[in-house]
């Protein structure tokens, strides 16, 4: 029988989908606290999910000797210091996204990691795992997709004054960014997951929809390393919300359904040139085994490395890949030109991509 690890979650809000998570894997994760600044929110997710135990002191929480990982599910301004505690206590970590607010904490981070020998740390995105991309992916190993051409990926949502009613979103002390960061994120980690790291990204951003600091409208170009081309445009303000995700291969066009927030999931479909290659495509896609998606599928693959000592099935690199894309876009809007990547640590924006007075606020601070 498998090991069972047990699981303190920090967070009353999105932490009720991870909770759905770990529900339908009963037989590798037991979940035996929730620790929330809000009581009641708290206290009704225990009750909904059969949590047996609530708490307002998360650093007690890290620091109990029968828990195994600590589930970060709180807004991003206290993410970096909650992973560091738990990694430093020994723990597994599961961390939401944005991970942190710069590369540089990324970095710092792996060191810490790699100090505390053992302990795993794995930043969520769970879009990965829909069918239709999975899919993809796997013609891609076969070999069935030729060579990379374009990639266009749109995320037009709707976010209205109510969205940001929450004191921590639209501020760049917060929230950290905006729409690039925290909403079409799960869709440009898409994809660095299908072509590996940009190489240069140029980019126009504004904030249109709503009074906010951070932008909520975005137009990006990019190079990737593979040689392909990508266009990303990202909005809060399209009354009609979809996600939709186009891959250009020599042998293939890949195209995603629209639905904005499972745009991962089947049906995709996946046209090539000639009719035979479409067999061999067709007879690939056959095989296709099912599985589960989001993050139960995520923290199914989570067990699997804990239990086997591999790598997390979404590392601290991947992270690192997404903020780089973001970090780079808004250099780029800032000072009219491309920006190459990597970004490291002689770069401007290394250590905060912040607008230079709140970074100065931030410091003070």
């Amino acid at each position: 029988m498998s090991k069972k690890f047990r699981v303190g979650v920090i967070g009353a809000g999105i932490a009720s989908r991870h909770l759905s998570g770990f529900s339908w894997n009963k037989e590798m994760f037991d979940v035996a606290v929730v620790c929330s600044l809000d009581e009641d929110r708290g206290a009704a997710l225990c009750e909904e999910f059969g949590v047996p135990e609530y708490t307002q002191d998360a650093e007690t929480m890290i620091a109990r000797s029968d828990l195994d990982i600590i589930d970060i599910c709180t807004p991003p301004g206290s993410h970096f210091a909650l992973c560091r505690k738990a990694i430093e206590a020994g723990k597994h970590v599961i961390c939401e996204k944005p991970l942190f607010g710069s590369i540089a904490e990324v970095d710092e981070m792996a060191r810490i990691v790699a100090r505390a020998e053992g302990p795993r740390l794995m930043p969520i995105f769970q879009y990965r795992y829909g069918s239709g991309l999975q899919k993809l992916k796997m013609l891609i190993d076969l070999g069935l997709t030729g060579t990379p051409f374009l990639t266009t990926i749109e995320t037009h949502w709707w976010r209205g004054a109510d969205y940001y009613a929450v004191p921590w979103r639209g501020k760049w002390a917060t929230e950290f960014g905006g729409g690039l960061l925290g909403h079409a994120i799960h869709a440009h980690d898409m994809l660095n997951y299908v072509h590996g790291a940009c190489a240069e990204i140029f980019s126009y951003g504004a904030t249109l929809v709503n009074p906010i600091q951070v932008e909520d409208t975005a137009a990006l170009s990019v190079k990737m390393k593979n040689g392909s081309l990508a266009t990303l445009s990202m909005t809060l303000g399209s009354r009609k919300e979809i996600s939709r995700l186009r891959f250009c291969f020599s042998d293939l066009v890949v195209e995603s359904i629209v639905e904005p927030y499972t745009m991962g999931r089947d049906p995709w479909t996946f046209i090539a040139g000639t009719e035979a290659h479409q067999k061999r495509v067709d007879d690939a896609l056959a095989g296709y085994v099912v599985k589960e998606d989001g993050y139960t599928r995520q923290f199914e693959l989570f067990h699997h490395a804990l239990t086997t000592g591999g790598q997390p099935p979404v590392t601290l690199e991947d992270a690192r890949n997404s903020l780089e894309l973001v970090t780079a876009a808004y250099h780029s809007q800032r000072t009219g030109v491309p920006t190459k990547l990597p970004i490291l640590s002689d770069h401007p924006l290394y250590h905060s991509w912040l607008p230079e007075e709140e970074r100065r606020q931030a410091a003070g601070a």
